[in-house]
């Protein structure tokens, strides 16, 4: 690069004063090694794993402005039980951002670094919101000529773990799935996915209006679990479908063991004779979210046989191996305009992620309020 670039980044610091403080930090950016490049970052959305990161268990209803215009900084307090969950991020100021995309304006010397030189990318591995980035030439995604930066910036996050629940249900032998949240941008992803690969996909959501989203894009199996009848309907669908395999989004409460419940009522209505330790159809549940950080409540009336875990994306990918891995972004890249699509209700710059009210809004993580920052704008 002929002359030094200047950097900005969104940060999120925890003190040791049950504080969270997020601040825009100047930085450099670094030559680019012989197989890295430059990357102006164009477009990075505002993911719920990002607000894990972002916002932690802060209470955004304190939420304060200070700093300065150039420089703002925002402090909200934690509520000190949950301050153990962020002990081990104590005094450290932490870059925010899963993927995003933008213009390669540098590269290194490797011939794989320099083909991509102007090319627009796709990219994960942290840091995103920022001016800037400095990537392994191995980690970028050439995003398909006429896709922007908008198209490609959750190329990786949604994307690629849509599918990985796919390839996770086909490994362990389930023939079909549940999905809570099934309304959000991944679930309507999911719905396509499904669709496209003739999966029965059981859909549960939280509030009518949910439901007629899933409706409109033709999903067969909608459960609203607000409803009285949610058990019953959950039952029926199961049945229907053979589902045996869960990734809920939730985390907390009692959802997992309702849907744990029905498949085994599902199953049990199928033995021949009574087994006291229930039946032998094996049911799982991976929690892959904490939309709800209430504790997991299991009410286990559902035989032995059946499993309840986490589920991530970095660690099913390291299972999955390269090759799988590859097989799955050049899916991703093909659909970015049709199954892929990400649909944002609102773009914003580094400088108005940091505003009071905006904070306020994304951290709801409301259905159909999905935030893109645009790092060069303001």
């Amino acid at each position: 690069m002929k002359a030094k670039l200047k950097n900005l980044q969104l940060r999120s610091l925890v003190s040791k004063d049950n504080t969270l403080e997020l601040s825009l930090v100047e930085t450099g950016v670094p030559d680019p090694g012989p197989d890295q490049v430059i990357v102006r970052v164009e477009a990075t959305p505002l993911n719920p794993s990002d607000l894990a990161l972002l916002l932690g268990p802060a209470d955004v209803s304190t939420a304060r402005l200070g700093g300065s215009p150039q420089r703002p900084v925002v402090t909200a307090d934690i509520p000190a039980m949950f301050m153990k969950m962020v002990s081990a991020r104590l005094g450290q100021s932490l870059p925010v951002g899963n993927e995003g995309a933008g213009t390669v304006i540098a590269a290194g010397s490797s011939d794989a670094a320099q083909a991509l030189l102007g090319k627009t990318v796709g990219m994960a591995g942290g840091e995103m919101y920022a001016l800037y980035r400095c990537m392994d030439a191995s980690m970028c995604l050439v995003l398909p000529e006429g896709t922007s930066a908008a198209d490609g910036a959750s190329c990786f996050v949604n994307p690629m773990t849509v599918l990985g629940m796919v390839e996770t249900m086909r490994a362990e032998g389930h023939k079909a799935l549940v999905h809570t949240a099934a309304a959000s941008n991944l679930g309507q992803m999911l719905n396509r996915v499904c669709q496209e690969d003739g999966i029965d996909l059981v859909n549960i959501v939280r509030k009518p209006e949910q439901v007629k989203i899933l409706e409109n894009l033709g999903a067969r199996y909608i459960c609203n679990s607000s409803s009285d009848t949610f058990a019953r309907d959950l039952t029926a669908a199961l049945a229907s479908t053979g589902a045996t395999l869960a990734f809920d989004a939730t985390g907390g409460g009692r959802l997992a063991s309702t849907i744990l419940t029905c498949m085994e009522t599902v199953a049990a209505a199928k033995m021949s004779e009574y087994n006291r330790y229930g039946s032998e159809v094996y049911k799982q549940v991976y929690v892959y979210g904490f939309l709800d950080r209430s504790p997991t409540t299991l009410s286990i009336n559902y035989g032995f046989s059946w499993g309840m875990g986490g589920w991530l994306l970095t660690h099913f990918l390291k299972k999955a191996g390269m090759q799988k891995m590859l097989e799955m972004r050049n899916r991703v890249a093909t659909g970015l305009k049709t199954t892929f699509a990400s649909h944002y209700s609102r773009e914003i710059s580094l400088f108005e992620a940091l505003e009071l009210s905006v904070i306020k809004s994304y951290a709801k993580q409301a259905t159909g309020e999905k935030y893109l920052i645009r790092p060069q704008a303001g």
